[in-house]
């Protein structure tokens, strides 16, 4: 499988910025500077909220692999999905837990932060051709050579 393009990564980052603030900080609360997303509240469905929290957190990862992120990337991404998960279930907490964790925010930040390292690193140069720079040398200096002769 290719590497996507730069534009292609962008496309990606920017579609999972949007999911990120939809699913993890798109409704602030009143008086205060904090922001729940739509997951917090499908959160509140005791297992069933969660589970589609968890259905809903697989597309960064879907993403991710289309961006061609690293497996180290991925399985830090399924460990903010599960952490998320599991802090979801916990009674009474598990609905705060939810909404300050952020797991799909923490997950584009992390492929975010990938890419960019990826379009960072510029391929090493070529070693410089020294054989050929000498076997050049010699048929050079040969021909040369037999054309001094010649004439």
């Amino acid at each position: 499988m290719s590497k996507p393009s730069e534009a292609k990564q962008r496309a990606i980052l920017k579609r999972l910025d949007k999911f990120s603030r939809f699913t993890d900080s798109s409704i602030g609360i009143p008086f205060t500077k904090f922001q729940i997303g739509a997951e917090a509240i499908i959160g509140l469905l005791p297992v069933i909220g969660d589970m589609a929290g968890l259905v809903l957190s697989c597309y960064v990862l879907l993403e991710a692999q289309r961006a061609g992120a690293s497996r180290a990337v991925k399985l830090r991404m399924l460990r903010n999905m599960g952490i998320d998960f599991l802090g979801g279930l916990l009674p009474v907490f598990g609905d705060a837990f939810d909404a300050i964790y952020k797991a799909n925010t923490r997950n584009t930040r992390l492929l975010r932060n990938y890419l960019e390292e990826q379009l960072e690193v510029e391929p090493p140069a070529p070693p410089f051709p020294w054989k050929a720079l000498i076997w050049l040398s010699v048929l050079f200096a040969v021909l040369t050579g037999g054309l001094t002769l010649l004439l």
